[in-house]
């Protein structure tokens, strides 16, 4: 966690300080005291909100898609493959379509996750765990994807070059509200799984072991997943589906602590890959054509999919 916290405070310096002007140290620290004659808004009006939600909504997605795995008991389970960021989207561009702007696109992404959580739980049976969760959660991401590109039809030229713009994921347009807004949900689902600390360390034992010491699994798996919905819904609204961050911030959180859900690695995980594909973005393309972070997070996460997928057909195939 160490590292964690060194890497994101290295990559924050770099981008508090590098950008078409090129600040050193000094001038970086004076504009963040305020001293007179620094260029503070180049840092605190510029760069320090874009970094703050790249941050805030890296460690959301981060933690939406360890705590999704873990208490799914799958490496696919992330929301962004089980259909919770597509329920999202989908209702975040129906809302934008629709002119709605700010806390409105917020409800309506909610909305949209939430919806394709409640449909995952119905159609996955009893004890939603394993295969057969990510399976159903496949189908309804096909389904929003379906609703979305009807959404896309249905929108103006503009609104549809808008919508496809923000559905890459980009951090790049970043008042401070939203910076806010994802940092109190985040802050808050903190709070909630701290509290809900016992029953969610339960969840590693099997169902039967768990309720033997009084744990209520499904139960327990059931809010986790809403928690989950909502950091993801949350993020979407305010960046766009930004892909595979959720998806890969839990295995590469447990590959750095170990065995265990790993949450809050997880989050910083997901806090310093977010901030440093929006500096590859950035800087990747001279000019002033930026492309998405979300474009860069797709490119580095397609490969780890199917590294995974190859990892787990290897494992069942190696003899006993």
């Amino acid at each position: 966690m160490t590292a964690l916290l060194a890497g994101l405070a290295a990559l924050a310096a770099v981008a508090l300080a590098v950008g078409s002007v090129v600040l050193g140290p000094r001038e970086v620290v004076d504009a963040l005291l305020g001293v007179e004659g620094a260029p503070t808004f180049i840092v605190t009006g510029l760069r320090l909100p874009r970094l703050a939600l790249a941050a805030v909504v890296g460690a959301a997605l981060g933690l939406a898609g360890a705590l999704l795995q873990s208490v799914v008991r799958n490496p696919l389970a992330s929301p962004d493959i089980v259909g919770l960021t597509g329920g999202a989207s989908a209702a975040a561009v129906l809302a934008l379509s629709a002119g709605l702007v700010g806390r409105a696109v917020d409800a309506a992404a909610l909305a949209g996750a939430l919806a394709a959580a409640v449909a995952v739980f119905a159609l996955s049976g009893r004890g939603v765990t394993g295969t057969r969760f990510v399976v159903v959660g496949v189908a309804i991401a096909f389904l929003a994807n379906g609703v979305l590109g009807y959404a896309l039809t249905r929108a103006s030229l503009t609104e549809a070059q808008s919508a496809f713009f923000w559905l890459v994921g980009s951090v790049g347009t970043a008042p401070w509200g939203d910076v806010l807004r994802v940092g109190a949900v985040l802050a808050l689902a903190a709070l909630v799984l701290v509290v809900a600390r016992r029953p969610l360390g339960a969840l590693a034992l099997d169902d039967d072991s768990a309720r033997s010491i009084g744990a209520r699994p499904v139960a327990t798996r059931v809010g986790a997943i809403l928690v989950s919905s909502v950091l993801a819904a949350v993020a979407v609204a305010v960046a766009g589906p930004i892909a595979f961050v959720a998806f890969v911030s839990g295995p590469i959180a447990r590959r750095l602590r170990g065995r265990g859900p790993a949450l809050v690695t997880a989050a910083l995980v997901g806090a310093v890959v977010v901030v440093g594909a929006d500096l590859v973005a950035q800087h990747l393309v001279p000019g002033s054509l930026e492309p998405p972070a979300g474009l860069v997070t797709g490119a580095l996460g397609a490969p780890f999919l199917i590294w995974l997928l190859v990892r787990g057909e290897r494992r069942k195939e190696a003899p006993a």
